[in-house]
C-alpha cells in the first residue's frame, strides 16, 4: 500500500514553497489582501473574535494549524479539518452594510477571493524572495492549489489554474473591492497585535513586519488602502525578501525548517534525484 502524502506529495510545488520560513510573509500578506473584499471581511468579522484583540491570536493559530495540516496532512486528515471548516462556514451569514442584505458567509466568490488570497500571496513571496521556480513550476503551483481551494468547498473547475487565469481573475475583482472600516482597522492592528505575554518581544518587531508585508502587496491594493504606491517599495520589499531567503539558507536545516517541512523535503529527495534538486 502506498504512503499517503495528503494532497500535495514530494515532487509538488506545494511542499516547495509552502517550506520557506520567508512564508511567514505570505501569510500576512495574504490576510491585508483578502480583506480588501467587503463581502469576505463582513463576514469574518461579523461572525468571529477577528475584531476582539485579545482573541486575535488564537485565531490566527488555528488558521495556522489549518494550512499546515491542508499542506501536510494525510488525505483523512485533510477532509477532517476540511469538514469542520466546511460545517462552520454553512452554518454563518453576514450582513452587506453596502445593501442591507445577508449572504451566506460560504458564497463561491467570498471562498473564491479568500482562496486566491492565499495563492497569489504565497506564489509571490516565493518568486520575489528567490525561492527556485520556473514558469512552469508557477503555473504548476496555482493548478495544484485547486485542490487546497476543494477543501473549503469550491469546485476546482471554478478555480483558476495558471498565473495568467490568475491574473485575469484579480483584472475582473478590482472593480468590486475597496478598503472598508474594518479592513482599515485590521491595517492598523497589523502595526500593534495583541499577543500573549511570552511573545511580547514579537510586539517590537511588529512595525518592521508590518511594512514589508505591506510593501509586498500589488500596487493596486496599495493604492486602496491609501498607502504609497511607487515602484520604489516594490524594490525595496524584493531585496528584503531575498535578504530573508538567504539568510535563513544558512541556517541548518534542523533548525530552518518545521517538522512537517523537514519531513516533506526528504520524501522528496528520495523520490529522485531530478525532485531533490527541485527541492
Amino acid at each position: 500500500m502506498s504512503e499517503d502524502y495528503g494532497l500535495f506529495g514530494p515532487g509538488s510545488v506545494t511542499w516547495r514553497v509552502m517550506a520557506e520560513p520567508v512564508q511567514i510573509v505570505g501569510g500576512l500578506r495574504a490576510l491585508i489582501l483578502q480583506a480588501l473584499h467587503p463581502p469576505s471581511m463582513w463576514g469574518t468579522a461579523q461572525n468571529s473574535e477577528l475584531m476582539d484583540p485579545r482573541a486575535a491570536w488564537a485565531r490566527l493559530g488555528r488558521t495556522v494549524e489549518f494550512v499546515r495540516v491542508r499542506t501536510y496532512g494525510t488525505l483523512d486528515e485533510v477532509e477532517r479539518v476540511g469538514r469542520r471548516v466546511r460545517n462552520l462556514h454553512s452554518r454563518l451569514t453576514g450582513l452587506n452594510l453596502d445593501t442591507g442584505e445577508v449572504f451566506p458567509v460560504d458564497a463561491p466568490e467570498n471562498l473564491l477571493w479568500v482562496h486566491m488570497g492565499e495563492v497569489d500571496s504565497y506564489l509571490d513571496v516565493a518568486l520575489r524572495a528567490g525561492v527556485p521556480l520556473s514558469r512552469a513550476d508557477a503555473d504548476a503551483f496555482v493548478d495544484e492549489q485547486r485542490r487546497a481551494g476543494e477543501v473549503v468547498g469550491l469546485d476546482p473547475a471554478c478555480i483558476p489554474a495558471s498565473v495568467a487565469e490568475m491574473a485575469d481573475y484579480y483584472a475582473g475583482m478590482r472593480q468590486r473591492i475597496y478598503a472598508c472600516r474594518e479592513a482599515k482597522e485590521g491595517l492598523r492592528r497589523l502595526y500593534t497585535p495583541a499577543v500573549p505575554r511570552q511573545w511580547l518581544p514579537l510586539k517590537l518587531a511588529a512595525p518592521g513586519v508590518a511594512t514589508l508585508v505591506i510593501a509586498t502587496l500589488p500596487r493596486w491594493a496599495r493604492r486602496m488602502y491609501g498607502l504609497p504606491a511607487t515602484p520604489l517599495e516594490d524594490i525595496w520589499a524584493t531585496a528584503w525578501l531575498k535578504a530573508l531567503y538567504r539568510g535563513t539558507r544558512v541556517v541548518p536545516e534542523s533548525w530552518r525548517y518545521s517538522p512537517d517541512a523537514r519531513r516533506a523535503r526528504e520524501l522528496s529527495r528520495e523520490a529522485g534525484p531530478g525532485l531533490a534538486a527541485a527541492s
